[in-house]
């Protein structure tokens, strides 16, 4: 093998270490360790490492990592009939971890609306990686301490029925927009320069379900049952949807034009 194929294999390699650890903390980890009980050089059949890979990540990531992550004061968000998340991508790449006290705070959000038979449910996307307080998760500002979570819009068919579905592969990037009435927020910080403010619109991993409406009863209903708790100390969203939904609680923030868009989910962190 020539220096320049050796420079470009070790390149890739070092490429994927990051891409995995931004994505999923552990993943760069473990393919190093994958490497090391493979060998570098010489596979002993096709896709070995690839397997191996699959085989210690998922062992990490349903066996370890649930066991290590108390430790760092951080537990699995706790699934329940009305707290799922949005998509299993999360878990995957180990993004739903909280501490307690946000795990509890979910979890009595989730048993409160279940008791009242209530059509909304908590579809959570990003929330925090298992370790380390200021470990980033991309491409997220503040998800680093175990406090901060984001949560998905409720949606509607056009017969006004609660829908379980999305309206992005992601959660994430398909905004509802200001009426023409309305704060256009994301008109001022784009003109302030702030050209990242709607880049999470590339990051729907694809879009579907473009029948489904922004329910504003539903969500609305969802923001007040999540602020029934006196644990939380700001909830992001739109200006627009703020004015829209006439939302009134002076945890109910603009989030500043640094951050993204916040017309696609809502952010919600405790004091």
């Amino acid at each position: 093998m020539s220096k320049f194929s050796t420079f470009i294999k070790y390149t890739i390699l070092f490429s994927a270490i990051i891409f995995l650890t931004v994505v999923t903390q552990i993943g760069g980890v473990i393919l190093l360790l994958t490497y090391h009980l493979t060998g570098i050089r010489q596979p002993k059949f096709k896709g070995d490492k690839f397997i191996v890979f699959l085989i210690l990540y998922s062992l990490f990531c349903f066996l370890v990592v649930p066991l290590v992550a108390p430790i760092f004061g951080r537990n699995a968000i706790s699934n329940r009939k009305h707290l799922r998340p949005k998509t299993y991508f999360t878990i995957l790449c180990n993004r739903n971890y909280v501490n307690i006290e946000l795990n509890e705070t979910l979890e009595q959000t989730a048993d409160n609306l279940e008791g009242a038979n209530s059509d909304i449910k908590i579809y959570y996307l990003d929330a925090n990686f298992p370790f380390f307080d200021g470990f980033p998760l991309f491409p997220h500002l503040s998800h680093n301490d175990g406090k901060k979570i984001d949560i998905s819009f409720v949606y509607e068919d056009k017969a006004g029925l609660i829908a379980n579905s999305q309206k992005s592969n992601s959660g994430y990037g398909v905004f509802e927009e200001p009426k023409d009435t309305e704060i256009n927020q994301f008109k001022k910080c784009k003109s302030a320069g702030y050209w990242q403010y709607d880049y999470s619109k590339y990051f729907t991993f694809g879009t579907k379900n473009n029948e489904l409406l922004f329910s504003e009863e539903g969500t609305k209903q969802l923001i007040m049952a999540l602020l029934k708790s006196d644990k939380w100390g700001k909830l992001f969203i739109e200006p627009h949807l703020k004015q829209r939904l006439n939302l009134t609680d002076a945890r109910v923030r603009f989030h500043g034009c640094g951050a993204v868009r916040h017309d696609d989910h809502i952010h919600i962190q405790l004091q």
